[in-house]
């Protein structure tokens, strides 16, 4: 509203240089009067140095509109973008530069082209009072204009489109090669990762080539348009004056006012594909809002104890069903230990027990409220998740171990001493504040898994989930995390761990054995692994040469 209050006021002040020409043309050189010159010319200065001052703060206006916009819905693009991750959605960080293609439309010229073009019609009135034959001149040539600026649309909107997606897909297939860049450059998968992106970039290359060229001739002839409505104008008001039916000054004031009034037309052209571009994004945004709306506020539930029950938890996946009405508990200072072969379902059981993984039928529980009823954010509070993907980030060691949040050095400290890597980091050159690239880069595998171990029991949550935690640890790691278990135990935390490793069982009170997303036994570990022995024995005396999988054989304990 601000910015259009203060257009409309711009616009109005640019009557004065062309009222200004009207006058000298007309009473000044005809009166001879200075003293009046010297007036109108104050009068004029001080109108275009108001005028000046308005469009300086017209557009600092806009480029804070396009700043507070990405400040307003930056974070619910962040969340959404997680979200649809979650959901295997491809959007992930699209939304944000979405985002920043609005605001970069907003903070320009552009935008205000757009609060300026309804004022033409004002112009050309004023045209019109001072001559018909004038005002027609400026009305035919804004509606050529507004005829050639919806040809321009029409004949650029499908290139864009099209430009637009296949460069989205160029940056996602870009992200995942620098996510991914170990993988590509171990196994020499650079050159076809290239290749694929150059064929996507050579689709938005050709199809912006395209717009850009045909924008081009359009605004060309806007151009020339322009120039010489403006010069027809003036010649149209010598006529006129030669005729005895228009003043010098009404000549002179036409042209000035038609240049004004098709100044908005020229400066949307210039500004077209940008305004396409934030249109498309726009629109994007919107059904990515639609697809996600904002998740329903939940109450404050008590701080849980860690008591866990999963009961008839059925997941399903693009192939099928990942989990088949499994069902358990765990009480709190209990550790339950999760195995199965390869594809078993233990790492969506994971994921669905901290709720990242929607159950298609089933419940999972916290202390007997479904953790459906608890927020995100208070339900991350009270739980601890070690993923086989560790996943730290840009930061401080002591950063990711406080969970990107402002905390105590006497909390970071507590998390990396029970998780058995305080002795550690502390050896590290830096310390607490050794500076940790993208996914943890600068240390190696079982450092990051020990200080993912650190974030998640970083505030003594109530239930920890532990996936492969000692996938990367050497002898020292395994005896940290060893001690860890038992130290969380003691602390009254309920775990459930995925691991096959004797130091895992060992510490184990059940144990709960899922193959093919069915839970095949579950209960106390000596009887889970007795149960396995006992069928491996029954398959070697019914004449099998073939062996238990190695997930099913744990090592005695």
């Amino acid at each position: 509203m601000t910015v259009g209050f203060f257009s409309m006021v711009i616009n109005v002040l640019m009557l004065a240089a062309p009222l200004y020409m009207l006058q000298v043309y007309d009473r000044v050189l005809g009166s001879g009067r200075v003293e009046t010159l010297i007036m109108l010319t104050l009068m004029l200065g001080g109108a275009l140095a108001a005028m000046a001052l308005l469009d300086t703060l017209r557009q600092s206006l806009t480029v804070r509109l396009g700043a507070w916009f990405t400040g307003a819905l930056g974070p619910d693009m962040l969340d959404i973008g997680m979200r649809a991750r979650l959901d295997g959605s491809s959007a992930g960080g699209q939304g944000l530069r979405d985002l920043s293609q609005i605001q970069s439309f907003v903070a320009t010229q552009g935008m205000i082209a757009f609060f300026d073009f309804p004022w033409t019609p004002v112009f050309i009135g004023v045209i019109w009072v001072l001559h018909p034959l004038l005002g027609t001149i400026a009305l035919a040539a804004a509606l050529i204009l507004l005829s050639l600026s919806i040809a321009n649309e029409v004949a650029t909107r499908g290139l864009l489109h099209r430009a637009n997606a296949s460069q989205i897909e160029g940056h996602k297939l870009a992200e995942s090669a620098i996510d991914h860049a170990e993988v590509v450059r171990a196994m020499g998968m650079a050159g076809a990762m290239t290749t694929r992106w150059q064929a996507r970039n050579t689709i938005t290359q050709s199809n912006l080539t395209a717009a850009s060229e045909r924008s081009g001739y359009f605004t060309g002839f806007v151009k020339f348009i322009r120039l010489f409505a403006q010069s027809l104008v003036l010649g149209a008001g010598a006529w006129l004056v030669l005729r005895g039916e228009a003043t010098p000054g009404v000549m002179i004031a036409g042209s000035i006012l038609l240049g004004r009034a098709l100044a908005p037309v020229d400066m949307a052209m210039a500004a077209w594909k940008n305004f396409s571009s934030a249109r498309l994004a726009y629109g994007r945004l919107k059904l990515l809002v639609e697809a996600f709306p904002p998740e329903p506020a939940s109450m404050e539930l008590p701080t849980p104890r860690g008591r866990l029950t999963v009961q008839d938890l059925t997941v399903h996946g693009p192939t099928g069903a990942v989990l088949k009405r499994v069902s358990f508990d765990i009480q709190p200072g209990e550790v339950v230990a999760v195995i199965g072969p390869s594809a078993a379902g233990k790492s969506t059981l994971c994921r669905s027990i901290v709720g990242l993984a929607r159950p298609t039928a089933g419940t999972v529980s916290l202390d007997g409220v479904r953790i459906q009823h608890w927020g995100a954010e208070a339900l991350g509070s009270h739980i601890g998740f070690l993923p086989q993907d560790v996943g730290l980030f840009a930061g401080t060691i002591r950063e990711n171990i406080a969970r990107m949040a402002d905390a105590e050095d006497a909390e970071v400290i507590e998390a990396a001493d029970r998780a058995g890597a305080h002795e550690m980091i502390s050896q590290l050159p830096q310390g607490y504040e050794t500076e940790l690239g993208e996914r943890g880069a600068g240390l190696s595998g079982g450092q990051r898994q020990r200080v993912a171990l650190a974030r998640a029991v970083f505030g003594a949550p109530a239930l920890i989930v532990l996936d492969e935690p000692n996938a990367n640890l050497d002898q020292a790691g395994e005896a940290a995390l060893s001690s860890a278990i038992l130290n969380l135990k003691e602390c009254g935390a309920a775990l459930l761990i995925v691991g096959h490793r004797p130091s895992t069982l060992a510490q184990s009170d059940k144990i709960l054995l899922l193959r093919a997303g069915v839970a095949q036994a579950f209960g106390p570990r000596a009887e889970v692994l007795g149960k396995l022995h006992d069928a491996k024995v029954a398959k070697i005396g019914n004449g099998r040469t073939q062996e238990v999988a190695a997930e099913d054989r744990p090592s005695p304990v």
